[in-house]
């Protein structure tokens, strides 16, 4: 991977950390699927060396996981 795919993605991950931070008042399952498609997004644009297909289908597929996830904990 180069240096720009990487820089790229270190952005995307600090303003996905930055815009999770105005979700204080989320529930939990709300803040796990944001979480999850935020993971998904980073993770598919690293597979897919920073395909937009890739990196949407890693947000879609890490979102409902996070749902799931967010499904088995009350609060």
């Amino acid at each position: 991977m180069n240096t720009m795919n990487t820089l790229k993605i270190a952005a995307l991950s600090l303003v996905a950390l930055g815009a999770l931070g105005g979700c204080g008042n989320m529930s939990t399952r709300d803040r796990d699927t944001a979480i999850g498609a935020g993971v998904g997004a980073v993770g598919g644009s690293i597979l897919t060396g920073g395909s937009a297909i890739g990196t949407i289908g890693g947000a879609a597929v890490g979102g409902v996981i996070g749902n799931e996830v967010g499904k088995g904990e009350r609060r």
